[in-house]
């Protein structure tokens, strides 16, 4: 969704941030696509730091290389408490949780896709 960057952009980012969080030992890392589903962003990832040390570190060097690799600054929130940090890329919206704070709020429910119904005849 950030009209500074390529339309390809996304998708890039999208790599990145996956590569990062994978690279720096993240857990039950899960990406949703928004395509379609919300203007806020294109993608959001969701995973978990074991404790709020690897939460925290875990945010910022994601924040770090998004800022080396693409040259933009993210919007970061949550990150003093270590709980639960969102980093807005402008393109991915990530979600670093502890465990504990993640099974809670239940993100990936709330953006999971509806089961279609199977149709009804009525005879």
């Amino acid at each position: 969704m950030n009209g500074d960057l390529p339309r390809e952009a996304p998708e890039r980012m999208l790599a990145h941030v996956l590569s990062r969080l994978e690279e720096d030992k993240a857990e039950d890392v899960v990406s949703i696509d928004l395509r379609g589903k919300s203007e806020m962003a294109d993608y959001m990832v969701i995973c978990s730091g074991r404790s709020t040390r690897q939460v925290a570190a875990l945010s910022d060097k994601l924040v770090e290389s998004v800022k080396a690799e693409f040259g933009i600054g993210c919007k970061i929130e949550g990150k003093d408490q270590g709980d639960w940090v969102l980093i807005d890329t402008g393109d991915v919206i990530v979600h670093v949780f502890r465990p504990e704070v993640r099974e809670f709020y239940q993100l990936e429910k709330l953006w999971a896709p509806v089961p279609r119904q199977a149709a009804t005849v009525k005879s």
